[in-house]
């Protein structure tokens, strides 16, 4: 009963996850190439400009507030349905999410009113640098949110206390600056980059094919292809920095991601294509490229890249550590508080270890008097369910390249061929839009099914960190979120459909003002009759 808890509690926020992150992404992006666009509109002065940063920046406010709608669900449910976890780890985590509340969120939210409603209110300059505080808000709430969640897969800065029974912040820096949580924040933002350009692009190819705004899908179409281009480079480059990072803070996820079951002589190879059978230990099929994993995973040739047998041993060597800690820890707790010289030496000495012996809670109430079979049950359960992590990372690499090649395509016509696209180039732009939010989702299943079974890697297990609900209740709210994101994704769709149908609002009155006061310089060269 306790197991079927935890999957539905697990269920749910990763229901609720993946819904908010469908708007999240294009919130990131879009904002910047407002921005941009805004930029271009107060260097010229052309109203094309203007009327291009009020149509995208339209469709970025319904984004925006359906995000915010689902995301501000999600921190509830810390307290909801993951009370141990919010009380166990509370002090670190909660600390980035409320500087994300009180500094990004309230930033964001403040300007964005600011935005829509300070057309006529202010001068050109100082709504251009609304616009831009917007998009730093974004993605400034972008960087908090991340730190809370890289430090869930990578522990630094804190300890935990035998005094208080919870983990507290030892130094601040190393929290923000952890370098997973650096890599996971410009590789997510970068992923929410070649979303909204793939977006933009998109669109505005639909546009061109129905021979509507014409001016305008094409002027947005070469701000997509250049933005775009450098998003796609640097999600690839910076998705390999990540992957470095995985290496050594999460050498089981690493392993998982390649199906490598036993260790390989370095420089490990990279697994291009299999079929991983958990049971049997093996990847049926595979193909592998000599050198690639070695290098991407450990930047040189003579490291080894541990695989999944030998980090299960190494588990079970560590759950036998952690419970001389959690011994120790007992004592304290019988003690009630007081802690020996003797206790306080085990207890410093196998602390690293304390969250593996939390693994045994999962089969023994009391993790010391648990049978060795046990703990070559728990050592197992580090492993994750290698298949969907092998494919999710494969198909979202794909991908990536796959946006890649698209913005090289559209950047070369936009600078070389005069934008004469052929029909076929820009159905494909149409048809890829979800392509970036596939990739994304697929991103993300990899980051946190790969981290399981732990909710704080090596700190806390998933299935001690829930709260003490009934199946029933966890049914119930489980349908009711999807219902009701549901109805919030429909009214997206239908919303941000209507808009794009509608078309932007062309300022005729602004336009032909602005075309009669630089007549000259837009007429056409004459050439001389010659005598």
């Amino acid at each position: 009963m306790e197991l079927n808890i935890i999957e539905l509690s697990r269920l749910q926020f990763a229901a609720t996850a993946l819904y908010h992150f469908l708007f999240v992404p294009l919130t990131l992006g879009l904002s910047v190439i407002v921005a941009i666009m805004e930029t271009v509109y107060v260097m010229t002065g052309r109203p094309i400009w203007r009327q291009m940063t009020k149509f995208w920046g339209t469709l970025f406010g319904i984004n925006f507030v359906l995000g915010v709608a689902t995301g501000l669900t999600m921190e509830f449910q810390f307290g909801m349905n993951w009370s141990y976890y919010s009380q166990y780890v509370g002090d670190i985590f909660g600390a980035p999410l409320a500087i994300e509340g009180l500094m990004a969120f309230f930033l964001e939210a403040t300007f964005v009113g600011l935005f829509f409603f300070g057309w006529d209110k202010l001068s050109p300059r100082a709504h251009l640098v609304v616009a831009w505080l917007v998009a730093i808000g974004s993605n400034m709430s972008a960087l908090w949110i991340l730190i809370a969640n890289g430090w869930m897969q990578n522990p630094v800065g804190a300890v935990f206390n035998p005094q208080t029974m919870r983990m507290e912040m030892t130094s601040f820096f190393d929290v923000v600056f952890n370098e997973t949580a650096q890599a996971k924040f410009v590789h997510t933002v970068s992923a929410g980059y070649v979303t909204a350009a793939v977006f933009v692009l998109g669109v505005s190819a639909w546009y061109l094919l129905k021979g509507r705004h014409v001016d305008l899908a094409k002027r947005s179409i070469a701000v997509a292809a250049s933005f775009g281009l450098a998003a796609s480079l640097s999600v690839v480059v910076l998705g390999d920095e990540s992957g470095y990072g995985v290496s050594h803070s999460q050498k089981m996820k690493m392993a998982a991601i390649e199906g490598m079951w036993e260790t390989q002589p370095a420089p490990a190879s990279f697994t291009l294509f299999g079929f991983p059978d958990q049971k049997a230990r093996e990847t049926h099929y595979a193909i592998h490229i000599p050198y690639v994993m070695g290098l991407i995973g450990t930047r040189s040739l003579t490291t080894e890249i541990p695989g999944i047998d030998q980090l299960v041993a190494q588990a079970e060597v560590r759950i036998r550590s952690g419970l001389i800690a959690y011994d120790a820890l007992m004592n304290v707790r019988a003690n009630k508080g007081k802690m020996t010289d003797a206790d306080k030496a085990a207890f410093e000495n196998h602390s690293a270890d304390l969250g593996f012996a939390l693994l045994l809670k999962r089969y023994n109430d009391d993790p010391r008097t648990a049978t060795p079979e046990q703990i070559v049950m728990a050592a197992n359960d580090t492993v994750p369910t290698v298949w969907p992590l092998f494919w999710a990372f494969r198909l979202m690499v794909v991908l990536g390249f796959a946006f890649i090649g698209v913005m090289i395509w559209f950047f070369y016509m936009v600078s070389f061929r005069k934008m004469q696209f052929p029909r076929f180039a820009l159905w494909i732009a149409v048809l890829i839009i979800p392509a970036p939010w596939i990739a994304a989702e697929l991103g993300w299943i990899v980051a946190e099914f790969g981290r399981q079974p732990w909710t704080v890697d090596g700190v806390l297990p998933t299935a001690l960190s829930a709260s003490s609900l009934s199946v029933t209740d966890l049914l119930l709210t489980l349908a009711g979120f999807v219902l009701l994101y549901t109805v919030l994704f429909v009214v997206e769709m239908g919303l941000m459909l209507k808009y794009i149908r509608k078309g932007p609002h062309i300022d005729v009155h602004e336009t032909e003002n602005w075309q009669k006061q630089h007549s000259a310089r837009l007429a056409p060269a004459t050439i001389p009759a010659a005598e």
